[in-house]
């Protein structure tokens, strides 16, 4: 006997059991390494979105959220560089407010920034290479 179309099960009915694990390895710097005592490891969580991993790391190690997560556009901002022309060169991104990272921390995945792919929609793959880096950038 087949199973009717209302049998089958699809991809947005999955159970716990069939839910979707994806295993990445993670790097950090800077602040992030000292926070965690470790440079890289190999983190397995449920789902296969940076949303989901982000989601999964911060409830397991909250004081990330905090070191590498803005809640406000103003902390997400650097002060004191040279005003930013009228018009930018190029395509710039920006995640929405409540997914931009600090000013001077970037995520990224494979090693491009996540706001230049699908920001915290970003799909991960088993093997794929999270970068949590905080400072980015350093000056004196």
């Amino acid at each position: 006997m087949h199973a009717t179309s209302d049998e089958r099960t699809r991809p947005d009915d999955r159970t716990e059991e069939q839910a979707v694990e994806t295993t990445v390895t993670v790097r950090c710097t800077g602040h992030v390494r000292t926070e965690l005592g470790r440079s890289e490891f190999t983190y397995r969580f449920e789902g296969n979105t940076l949303r989901e991993f982000l989601d999964a790391l911060f409830s397991e190690y909250p004081e990330l959220q905090e070191l590498l997560i803005a809640e406000s556009e103003a902390e997400s901002t650097a002060h004191g560089w040279a005003p930013a022309p009228d018009e930018l060169p190029g395509t710039w991104r920006k995640n929405p407010v409540g997914e931009q990272t600090v000013a001077y921390a970037r995520v990224l995945v494979n090693g491009r920034f996540n706001e230049n792919q699908r920001g915290f929609d970003t799909e991960l793959e088993d093997g794929d290479r999270v970068a949590l880096v905080y400072p980015f950038i350093f000056c004196c």
